[in-house]
C-alpha cells in the first residue's frame, strides 16, 4: 500500500507523508518496533543528510549557470558533427552525476540539453534520442562515487565502504558502464541523430554565468568538498559532515548573489527525501522481522555457491528485478538486509554489496516507477511538452538497461578478482 501510494501520489500527496503513514502503520500493528526505527535512523541519517546537501549544491551551480556552460563547452567541442555531440553530452551527463547525484543529472541536465536541442534546431527524433540519453546516462552512470545516488550513500552506510574504497571498486566500473551505455544508446537511436548541426548560433559559454564570483568561488569548494570525501573515510567521519559543510559554506557565498535566492532554495531541498527514507525503511524492516528478507538471503547464498560471477551478476539482477517493480529506494535495504544474512565467503560478501548498487543503481532504468528520479524526470519533460508514454519507456528501458546491466555486473566482477 506504500509503495503504490508513492509511486500514485494522488492529489499531489508527499513520498514523505505516505513512507511516515506506512511506518506508523508498521509501528501501529506490531509489524516492527521502536528499536527497529532506532536501527532506522542509525543507518539512513547520514545518507539522507549528504543527499539533501549534494542537491543544495547543484542547485546553487545551476543558478549560477555552472551546467549551462559546461553543455555549452561540449556542444562547441562537438565541431558540429552530431555523433560526437552525442558522445560528449553523455560524458557530461556521467560526471554530473558522479559528482552531483543521479537525480541533478536527470533533473537539472535534461532541461539545459532541452533548450541545447531548441537552439541546434533539431528535429523530434534528434530531440528525443538526445533527452532519453540524459535520462538513461543519468542513473547508468551513477556508480563511481558514493554521493552519486542515494542508493550508493545507504549502501556504503550500511555496509561500512569508506569513500575511497567505494571509488576503487567502482570507478573502473562506472567507465564500463558509460561505455555500454553510450553503445545500447547508439544502437537504439543512431539513425534519428543528425550528421551535423549548426552550433555557429549558439551563446559563449562564458555568457552563461550569471554570477562570477560564485562561479569562481565554487570551484575552490568542490575542490576541498572532493578532498574532504577521501579524508572522511581516513578519519571515520560521517560523509554528511563534509558535503553539509560545502553546502552551507556555498549559501553563505552566494547570500547576496542577485541570481540565488537562498531562503527558496532551501525550501526547495529534497527535505522529504529524509522522512520518506525513515519511514520506507521501517516497512522494510517489517519485511526483515517476518521472514522475507532471511529466505532472499538464503536464494543469494545459493547462487553464490555456483561461484563468483553467479553470485555477483545473480545479486545484480534479483535487485534489478525488484527495483524494476517496487523501486529501488526499499530495494536497496532489502537486499541489504539479505546480503547480510547470506553465507557466503567474506570477499565475495562485498562484491554482492557492490552488485545490489549497480542493480539498484541501473535496473530502475526498465520501467518509469523504478526510482523516483525518473518519474520526477517524465514530470519534467512532461512540463515541456514531450510526452514520453510508459510503454514506449518499457520497450527501450528494456531493450538498453538489461545487456549494459548483464555487461557491468561483469565488469565488477572481473575487477573484483584484480582489486579484492
Amino acid at each position: 500500500m506504500t509503495l503504490v501510494l508513492v509511486i500514485w501520489q494522488p492529489r499531489g500527496l508527499s513520498i514523505g507523508w505516505t513512507a511516515a503513514g506506512g511506518g506508523i502503520l508498521a509501528l501501529l500493528l506490531g509489524v516492527v518496533s521502536w528499536a527497529n526505527v532506532g536501527d532506522v535512523v542509525h543507518i539512513v541519517w547520514d545518507a539522507t543528510l549528504t543527499f539533501v546537501a549534494v542537491i543544495l549544491i547543484s542547485l546553487i551551480l545551476d543558478a549560477v549557470g555552472f551546467f549551462e556552460w559546461a553543455a555549452l563547452h561540449m556542444a562547441r567541442l562537438s565541431g558540429g558533427r552530431g555523433i560526437r555531440l552525442f558522445l560528449l553530452l553523455g560524458v557530461l551527463g556521467a560526471l554530473v552525476a558522479a559528482f552531483f547525484a543521479n537525480d541533478g543529472a536527470a533533473l537539472i541536465l535534461t532541461p539545459i540539453v532541452y533548450e541545447q536541442t531548441k537552439a541546434l534546431k533539431l528535429n523530434a527524433k534528434a530531440t528525443l534520442a538526445l533527452i532519453m540519453a540524459s535520462g538513461f546516462i543519468a542513473d547508468t552512470t551513477s556508480l563511481p562515487l558514493v554521493v552519486s545516488n542515494l542508493v550508493n550513500i545507504v549502501s556504503a552506510d550500511y555496509f561500512h565502504l569508506g569513500f575511497a574504497s567505494f571509488a576503487l571498486r567502482m570507478v573502473p566500473v562506472d567507465v564500463v558502464a558509460l561505455g555500454a551505455s553510450l553503445l545500447a544508446l547508439y544502437w537504439v537511436y543512431h539513425r534519428a541523430l543528425p550528421r551535423s548541426v549548426d552550433i555557429r548560433n549558439l551563446p559563449e559559454p562564458r555568457t552563461a554565468i550569471k554570477d562570477g564570483h560564485v562561479f569562481r568561488a565554487a570551484w575552490v569548494v568542490l575542490g576541498l568538498l572532493l578532498v574532504g570525501y577521501f579524508v572522511s573515510q581516513l578519519l571515520h567521519w560521517p560523509v554528511s559532515i563534509f558535503a553539509g559543510t560545502a553546502a552551507i559554506v556555498l549559501l553563505i557565498i552566494a547570500h547576496r548573489s542577485p541570481v540565488v535566492h537562498v531562503p527558496k532554495l532551501v525550501r526547495e531541498a529534497p527535505w522529504k527525501i529524509v522522512v520518506f527514507s525513515i519511514g520506507m525503511y521501517v516497512v522494510v524492516f517489517g519485511l526483515r522481522n517476518v521472514g522475507l528478507t532471511h529466505l532472499l538471503g538464503g536464494g543469494l547464498s545459493a547462487l553464490a555457491s555456483h561461484g563468483g560471477w553467479v553470485g555477483i551478476v545473480g545479486t545484480g539482477v534479483v535487485a534489478a528485478g525488484l527495483s524494476t517493480f517496487m523501486n529501488n529506494m526499499p530495494t536497496v535495504m532489502i537486499n541489504a538486509l539479505a546480503i547480510h544474512d547470506a553465507v557466503v565467503p567474506a570477499g565475495l560478501h562485498t562484491a554482492m554489496a557492490y552488485a545490489n548498487v549497480i542493480g539498484c543503481d541501473l535496473g530502475p532504468k526498465i520501467t518509469p516507477i523504478g526510482s523516483l528520479a525518473t518519474l520526477l524526470w517524465l514530470h519534467v519533460l512532461e512540463r515541456r511538452g514531450i510526452q514520453i508514454g510508459w510503454g514506449y519507456y518499457f520497450r527501450i528501458g528494456i531493450l538498453m538497461t538489461v545487456p549494459v546491466l548483464l555487461v557491468t555486473l561483469t565488469a565488477l566482477w572481473a575487477w573484483s578478482g584484480v582489486v579484492a
